[in-house]
Parts: C-alpha cells; structure tokens; sequence
C-alpha cells in the first residue's frame, strides 16, 4: 500500500527530546515499513526515517528561531500532499494535523483520515466537528471523545511503542517518579505532595516549555527546595529505562481530561507500575490492580503507595507487550486504511448477458 504519514513541523519525526505527536508517528511510520508498505513521510527536513521523507522546512519549527508563524508552512506542505495526490502517488492519506486538513482534502478523491492527539473539550471544537461530521478521524482514546459525539469516530486507537525501545533493567526501585513535561494540568505540585507525604524521595524528569515558565517559577521551583525532592530535567528514550527501572512507581496525578498518556505506557515497558488519578484515558490504560492503581486524589494516592510493591512487574511488562506495541497500533491502523479504501472503492455492479 502507499501510504502519506503527514506529520507536525513543529519537532523532528522523531523528535529530539519530548514530543508525544512525533514520537508516535515515526513508530507508525516505521512499523508500516517494517510490514512492507512504500511510506512516504512528510515531516521537518531533520527528521530520520526509513520511509521516503518529504520535507516542506528543513528543520523542527520548535527549533527553529527565524519561524513565527508555523501555520504559513504547515498550509505549505498540505498544499504539496494534494497536489501529489492529483497524480495518484498515494492510496491512503493519514493526517496527525488536527482538523486542518478537513477542508481541503475532503474536495479530493484519495481516501485519508486524521487522528486526533489533543484535546477536544475546548468550546470552538463544535462547530468544527459540528461543519465536518462526514470527516473520518480516529480517536486515541474512548475517552477523547466524549466532548465531540458528533465527529465521525472511525475507530479507538490506543498508542503503542516498540517492544525493546524501553525495557525493565536490573536494579533496585527506591523511588517515586515524575516524567514528561511540567505544566498545571500535569499535577507535578500534588507529586510532590504526595511524594513528600509518604517520605520517599521524588525524581521529576520533564521539561517546561517557555508558555509554562512563570508557573514552574513561582509554584513549582519553591516546591522542589525539599531534601526529597530531585529535579533532573528533559530525558532521552535512551535515558528512560534506568529512570523508570529504578521507580517504585509513576506518579502521574493529572489534572485535565487527558487523551492518552504515553508516559503510562513507557513505565509499563520497563516493568513500573502506575498511580494515576482518574480522569481522562487512565482507566482505559492502566488497569487498576494489575498495572497500578487508578486513584481519585491524593489521600488516595498515599494510601496506594504502601500497595505498589503487591504489583508483578513481569506481569506489568507482559500487559505493555500484549497492548501497547508499536505492531499492534500499525497492524490497527492498516485494518483502518482498508475499511476506507474499500468505503472509497466504486461498487460496480455485474449485469448478466441475459439482462
């Protein structure tokens, strides 16, 4: 099959450092390669890959200090996708560009679908999905969906990663973790509460991006100023098995209707279980006794601490392989592709000599 991943600019495919949407997509991409498929990735120019890269700007816009306005590049390179589908180069479209590219390929005949990465609970998303309601998205959660019935919901596609990308390390867990980014939805201050309340020290291995600085500044730095508290900063994939290996457990006590959380499916990979409150995708990731514990605040969490150590971690590594892999989202995605081909594909009706 020919297939157009068509990616963000704003980080590398993969990205340097953080970067769920990215991420995501070049494990996709690769998996797809992997299976036989002739990918085409259109994406920033300093990505790497083992598909055909398409790049519209030659680095990561994040990266990138001369840009200012991302959009201008982004209608760019959609423009230059339509226009090699008027050639026939692709049988399927996947966007990973949230609603942009409704208009446009919707006037085209190639078949195509947007998952949809972020949130949708914001009150400008209706009459997007209420103006595009014909317009195939997948959801990555069941979760992500509930603000937006109206969209034409495809299917549920749960992330997954490479099976030996993270994986569990010989060592001994001696503390609580917090990975990703640092932000007031993702809950670092009841973290370290929580943290602090159970006496175990704390490792916070995220980033804060320039919008959340003043928040990081006057909230959570004076936080950290604690005996058991270590803030370690951005981690790389290579970095992150001895970081997860060596926790007790993943905090990750959000605040906001999270669509998935990668950061729960890279602790199971190495074998660490999760406490996580329950709001957003959690339940449908975590599965509470099994890979962690699903808790509604932070007594709840406290208390959930002392019941890590019951938790197989060979079992929590068993679940990520039998869930969350990189195959089982691409081989998820193919089937997806055909369902739309074949929906796409003129029914021609056989008529009989006789008729």
């Amino acid at each position: 099959m020919r297939i157009a991943q068509v990616a963000p600019l704003t980080e590398a495919v993969p990205p340097k450092l953080y970067g769920g949407t990215e991420r995501v997509v070049h494990w996709l991409t690769e998996e797809l390669v992997a299976l036989g498929h002739d990918v085409t990735l259109f994406a920033s120019g300093d990505s790497h890959t083992s598909a055909r890269l398409e790049a519209t700007w030659p680095k990561a816009l994040r990266l990138d200090g001369a840009v200012r306005d991302p959009n201008a590049l982004h209608m760019v390179m959609l423009e230059r996708v339509r226009r090699r589908c008027d050639d026939e180069e692709f049988d399927f479209l996947h966007f990973h560009l949230d609603y942009y590219p409704f208009s446009l390929f919707s006037r085209q005949p190639t078949p195509f679908v947007t998952t949809l990465h972020g949130r949708l609970d914001l009150p400008e998303h209706q009459p997007v999905f209420t103006t595009f309601s014909s317009i195939p998205v997948v959801s990555i959660s069941n979760a992500q969906r509930r603000p937006v019935p109206q969209a034409n919901w495809l299917r549920t596609i749960h992330h997954g990663l490479p099976v030996n990308l993270l994986t569990p390390q010989p060592t001994r867990p001696s503390y609580l973790a917090v990975l990703g980014r640092i932000a007031p939805e993702k809950g670092v201050d009841r973290a370290i509460k929580i943290a602090i309340r159970c006496g175990i020290p704390l490792k916070i291995a995220a980033k804060v991006d320039r919008a959340d600085q003043e928040y990081y500044d006057e909230l959570i730095k004076p936080m950290m100023d604690h005996p058991l508290v270590e803030f370690i900063g951005e981690i790389s994939d290579h970095e992150k098995p001895d970081f997860l290996s060596g926790a007790i457990g993943l905090l990750v006590p959000i605040d906001w209707p999270e669509p998935f959380g990668l950061v729960m499916i890279e602790a199971m990979a190495c074998g660490t279980p999760v406490i996580a409150y329950n709001r957003g995708s959690v339940p449908e990731i975590v599965e509470d006794g099994v890979t962690g514990f699903i808790v509604e605040d932070e007594i709840s969490a406290v208390s959930s601490v002392d019941r890590l150590a019951s938790l197989s971690r060979a079992n929590i590594r068993k679940e990520f392989e039998t869930r969350f892999t990189a195959r089982r989202m691409a081989l998820d995605y193919l089937d997806a592709y055909r369902d739309l081909i074949e929906a796409a594909t003129p029914k021609i009706k056989l008529v009989s000599s006789a008729e």
